[in-house]
């Protein structure tokens, strides 16, 4: 029996299978990966990125929110208690800054995101609630890293994917950076995932002062599209992350 002939839908899901299996793959590789001409497979990921099955930074591509949808991260009493406790952190931390601002955890290596807010001008993110991103290149991604070893040096041992030019990409420079934000307590991400979109992040944990060998649970932001505008939100992302603390803290001993 012959074989039916090779379809555009066989196409179309020859990419996506090629573009979940690395953490953001360029045009070349992802064409060299499926054995598919450029043209066919820009065609495709044009396509799959319209209805948003693969998302697009800068010049590299991922899984989009569609699939994420279909195969969502699994909800937990640990991530609700979080959301439930810290949400109300995350607004008052909106009206301090203005900003768009994030409150996340970790899930596996990736960063998920239990809730965010914006004003009437949000500045262009990938990030989504429910959905995730890499760990490293995000600074509530670091701020949590540099609270949790084996998360580190799982992500250490794992492809660093240079999304921007200010990525970091050496396991070397990522453990100087986490050493460095376990001293101040914060984090700033100087547009390492997506070009001139900077951050500042701070570690919540589940005490009121981040015990030595404490994990952070999670972690709340604020994002900028100008990197002078980090300085002005340092101080009011860390102090709202530290009384978000004390209130973690307080929740688990009712």
């Amino acid at each position: 029996m012959n074989e039916p002939p090779v379809s555009p839908v066989d196409r179309a899901f020859d990419v996506l299978r090629v573009t979940a299996a690395g953490t953001g793959l360029t045009l070349s590789e992802i064409s060299r990966e499926a054995g598919l001409a450029k043209s066919t497979t820009l065609r495709l990921l044009t396509a799959l990125e319209r209805n948003d099955a693969v998302t697009r930074i800068g010049q590299r591509y991922r899984l989009g929110p569609l699939v994420h949808e279909l195969d969502p991260i699994p909800s937990s009493p640990a991530y609700e208690r979080t959301r439930r406790v810290l949400t109300p952190f995350l607004a008052h931390l909106f009206e301090a800054t203005r900003a768009t601002v994030h409150l996340a955890t970790l899930h596996g290596d990736e960063v998920v995101y239990l809730n965010k807010l914006h004003g009437p001008r949000p500045i262009p993110s990938p990030s989504r609630i429910g959905g995730g991103l890499p760990a490293y290149c995000t600074g509530v991604g670091k701020a949590m890293l540099a609270f949790d070893d084996a998360a580190a040096e799982r992500v250490a041992r794992g492809p660093l994917v240079a999304w921007t030019d200010t990525t970091l990409t050496s396991p070397d420079t990522l453990a100087v950076e986490l050493a460095e934000i376990r001293r101040r307590r914060r984090a700033v991400d100087r547009a390492e995932l997506t070009p001139g979109l900077y951050c500042v992040a701070a570690p919540v944990f589940d005490d009121d002062d981040g015990a030595s060998g404490n994990r952070a649970v999670a972690a709340l932001s604020a994002s900028a599209a100008d990197r002078s505008a980090l300085a002005r939100l340092e101080p009011l992302v860390t102090r709202v992350a530290a009384a978000a603390s004390r209130a973690m803290s307080t929740a688990g001993n009712e």
